[in-house]
């Protein structure tokens, strides 16, 4: 598995387009991949020196993906911060999304930098401790599906976009700008293909309440159900309702699915999943039980991640593209330091519905 920002494409001195990847950088110091890792990706511990000693040697061989030494007036212009709770690898729909935004901001002459906020700083509501606030001109947040902590961070006078955020229909909407992928068209369309071929029992799988995009997938697959008259059986519903950050650890998740699927009296012929790792999860526990897909049931996921087209059978899945969602939230946070006196803005990005094995197709 690679690292999210594991190889950037440099021009060398021929003129021809060269890689430099981490493996590289890590052989030529005589360091670990990991460590070499953290110092590019800003995360984990790691001895300061060190840190300066692989971003110096990650510049002399055209890594520039954090790091450029060289222009002063680019220093000047500030930081831009992305704060995640998550670890995001190279499995997350955001990778290329991250890349994507760390190249534009180096065109525009901005440092980036990923802060991982911790459980700890999470539940006492603390910014990350080497985070200044002085430097930030604007401020990301990828997997940040706190409320209150996502309050705090719109609290400290900095533009702030939210790459998906939490539900938060309850309480009153967060003071900034919040960026989609388009959740809905692609469900709507799976159901009416499935309608159309005689699949009457379609089901839901994932926490929705875990993330803004969880629900409008879920309300997605309930919406359409009642728009094409399919039957809605609540044991169909593989929902335990864990909100935000408190997902299910991995064991406990495969054994709610397992239950919930042993006390269905008859079987969904489709189950449409939040996303690529939830399906995935069905499938594990459609092994343990005996039931096969797509024979006995079909399946359908989220995100088009990596996995999803290597897994057998490949998965049918809502393909996000990530990379216009990089440039559309460089463009909402550019957008919001212009004016920031204009109202905040819900955006979507379109994705796009592939069908694959899992389907039968």
């Amino acid at each position: 598995m690679t690292d999210a920002f594991d190889t950037i494409g440099v021009m060398d001195y021929t003129g021809t387009m060269a890689k430099v990847t981490i493996q590289d950088i890590a052989e030529e110091l005589g360091l670990s991949r990991n460590t070499v890792s953290k110092a590019m990706n800003n995360t984990g511990i790691l001895a300061e020196a060190t840190r300066q000693r692989i971003l110096k040697k990650a510049s002399e061989m055209g890594y520039k993906t954090f790091f450029s030494p060289e222009p002063e007036e680019k220093q000047a212009a500030g930081e831009l911060v992305l704060f995640t709770a998550a670890a995001l690898n190279a499995s997350h729909f955001s990778t290329k999304m991250l890349d994507e935004m760390q190249q534009e901001a180096s065109t525009l002459g901005y440092g980036f930098t990923i802060y991982r906020v911790m459980p700890q700083e999470l539940e006492e509501g603390r910014l990350p401790a080497n985070f200044d606030v002085k430097r930030a001109v604007g401020i990301f947040c990828v997997e940040m599906f706190d409320v209150q902590y996502s309050r705090m961070i719109c609290s400290l006078g900095v533009p702030v976009v939210f790459i998906d955020t939490a539900v938060y229909m309850d309480d009153a909407p967060l003071p900034a700008d919040v960026l989609l992928m388009e959740n809905k068209n692609g469900i709507y369309s799976f159901v009416k293909e499935m309608a159309a071929r005689g699949k009457a029992g379609i089901g839901f799988a994932g926490e929705s309440l875990h993330c803004l995009s969880f629900y409008e997938r879920y309300d997605a697959c309930m919406g359409a159900l009642r728009f094409f008259g399919l039957e809605l059986r609540p044991e169909w519903l593989f929902d335990s309702r864990s909100r935000g950050l408190a997902y299910p650890e991995h064991e406990v998740y495969l054994g709610f699915l397992e239950s919930r699927l042993r006390g269905c009296k008859t079987l969904p012929s489709v189950i449409i999943c939040a996303n690529d790792f939830v399906a995935m999860d069905m499938l594990h526990v459609f092994r343990n039980l005996g039931i096969r897909v797509p024979d006995d049931v079909l399946l359908c996921g989220f995100d088009d991640s990596p996995e999803s087209r290597i897994i057998t059978p490949a998965l049918t899945t809502v393909r996000i593209h990530s990379r216009d969602m990089g440039r559309e939230a460089i463009n909402l946070l550019f957008s919001r330091i212009k004016t920031p006196s204009q109202k905040f803005r819900t955006v979507y990005v379109q994705t796009e519905l592939v069908y694959r094995a899992s389907t039968g197709d």
